[in-house]
């Protein structure tokens, strides 16, 4: 059993699916169950991303708690574990009760209804959350987790770019030049992919986007921008790489986007890591190998969101993989080389959290990332 280091009862304040998948706020969902290896995590702060909505509207699981990504106060460790750490021989991250960590759950989860990140209490695997240094702010750290685990799954886990450079290993400057292409580089996941591609040493790191968030790529790493809908975005890409391009991410995935990467690439062949299933009938080339990544795929669990395409087998490699990459974001984050997404804070409480997500569903919401607080 998990140790209780405050007194709470076995419920919780939380927003569940309805049987249409739409999201309700209850008063008596059930807390999650810790296993070996997991935090009690007491929310304070919520970010929303698309998934939050789309996932119950596609497949509604009745009671499920909604909700990915979290900053919140470590309030409990499992008795297996009280007094482990997170190392490898250049760490030793200790986890302990009153930290304040940041990450992401699977939540809308049939299969484990009762975590999700918008409740009161979260639990998560001790090795895949970030310590939240005392610089960095809650609602900023409130974002980090899905598009850490997204950049995980599409660069340097199986499948997905494998790129040969990572802020472990960067670039050197007398290396062959590795340019990679970030399509949507203005989203969150984005600015994310162009940090950490930076630190890896890609060059030229370019990104496509709407002319208005130009400066938003740059600043978050892009050396080269170009506009997404101009026609001639793919043959300049080619031009400045000298047709070299080998590694894309299109954050976007529709026919647009994944006919721009794929014109972008080499005449070779390359690797496209795409977002959002990608379709036969959506790809113009045999010579590029596609593959759809899904950031919930660190935590090495079967995954099966109940849509075409959107399963997945259970993988310990990249569960382990997962964690050895929470290892190297922690380094980063402390020492100051990681920023959130632009963020917009909403008034408390889990009505806004609801307002948040018809929002996002609006298309309403460009550059920046809703935050809700929950707690203080």
């Amino acid at each position: 059993m998990p140790s209780a280091v405050i007194k709470q009862t076995s419920v919780q304040k939380a927003l569940v699916q309805d049987s249409k998948g739409k999201p309700v706020v209850v008063d008596n969902a059930q807390l999650p169950k810790l296993g070996p290896g997991d935090l009690l995590i007491k929310t304070i702060m919520v970010a929303l991303n698309p998934f939050d909505y789309k996932m119950p509207a596609a497949t509604p699981s009745k009671g499920a708690v909604i909700g990915n990504d979290f900053v919140g106060t470590v309030v409990q460790i499992h008795d297996e574990d009280e007094g482990t750490s997170r190392a490898d021989n250049d760490d030793n991250i200790h986890i302990q009760l009153g930290d304040t960590v940041c990450g992401t759950v699977h939540g809308s989860n049939a299969a484990d209804p009762t975590n999700g990140a918008f409740a009161e209490y979260i639990r998560v695997p001790a090795d895949l959350v970030l310590r939240v240094p005392s610089f960095f702010k809650p609602q900023d750290a409130a974002t980090l987790g899905c598009a850490l685990g997204t950049a995980i799954v599409a660069f340097w886990a199986s499948g997905g770019l494998q790129l040969p450079i990572s802020p472990a290993s960067p670039a050197s400057p007398a290396s062959d030049p590795v340019p990679v292409l970030v399509y949507g580089g203005s989203t969150a996941s984005g600015t994310m992919a162009l940090q950490l591609l930076r630190l890896s040493g890609a060059n030229p790191l370019i990104a496509t986007c709407s002319p208005r968030s130009f400066e938003l790529a740059r600043a978050y790493g892009a050396t080269s921008v170009y506009d997404y809908l101009d026609p001639e975005t793919p043959a300049r890409i080619r031009a400045e790489t000298s047709g070299d391009l080998e590694h894309a991410l299109d954050t976007i995935t529709d026919a647009g986007s994944a006919a721009c990467c794929e014109a972008a690439l080499s005449r070779f062949g390359g690797r496209l890591a795409t977002l959002e299933r990608c379709p036969d009938e959506m790809r113009t080339r045999k010579a590029v190998d596609v593959d759809f990544v899904i950031a919930l795929e660190v935590f090495g669990k079967e995954i099966d969101l109940g849509l075409e395409g959107y399963r997945r087998p259970a993988s310990d490699e990249k569960r382990k993989a997962a964690a050895g990459w929470f290892r190297v974001f922690q380094r980063l984050l402390d020492d100051g080389k990681l920023k959130a997404h632009p963020v917009k804070v909403l008034e408390p409480g889990f009505d806004s959290i609801v307002k948040g997500l018809e929002m996002l569903k609006s298309g309403s919401v460009s550059g920046h990332k809703l935050v809700v607080p929950l707690h203080p």
